[in-house]
């Protein structure tokens, strides 16, 4: 098995506090609601939320994937960290056993946020990921994310 580990920082004018309640605390909720197109649900299969729960995620009709599940391995709302684990669904294919992600809210200097992300693939085999797929990957979820910051920017009673 090879692991391929993907870093990103996106900007953000939201601070973190507000940030980490829509984006993660929320964000079953809230995604299909903003997203829909992108994601028409999200179903808790197993515990409550915090480390362990495992979750499905299915995409919207406009998806070449059905659905992904999820298990949420570290929840520090304090700290406005979020780490979990895709293992199973359609979006791994046949070359990737599961993707570890590692967020980090932290504040900027304007009072927003900076959103640190580490994504690692953990392959079958000794398959190598392609460029073209992480790019995609990054493309859809910075949409994903910029969809939910201007419901933010737009809502500013939301999430405070």
């Amino acid at each position: 098995m090879g692991v391929f580990t993907y870093e990103t920082e996106t900007i953000s004018s939201i601070p973190p506090a507000r940030l980490f309640k829509a984006f993660v605390l929320d964000a079953d909720n809230l995604i299909p609601k903003v997203v829909p197109q992108a994601i028409k649900s999200t179903e808790i299969l197993e515990g409550n939320g915090g480390p362990g729960t495992i979750k499905k995620i299915s995409f919207g009709e406009g998806s070449q994937y059905k659905y992904v599940k999820h298990q949420v391995d570290a929840v520090d709302a304090d700290n406005f960290r979020y780490n979990y684990t895709v293992i199973e669904g359609d979006a791994l294919g046949d070359v990737v056993e599961k993707i570890n992600y590692e967020t980090n809210l932290v504040a900027s200097a304007d009072g927003g946020s900076i959103v640190k992300s580490i994504s690692k693939y953990h392959t079958k085999g000794g398959h190598e990921i392609k460029e073209d797929h992480i790019k995609e990957g990054k493309e859809k979820a910075s949409h994903l994310f910029k969809a939910i910051e201007a419901y933010l920017v737009a809502n500013p009673d939301a999430y405070n």
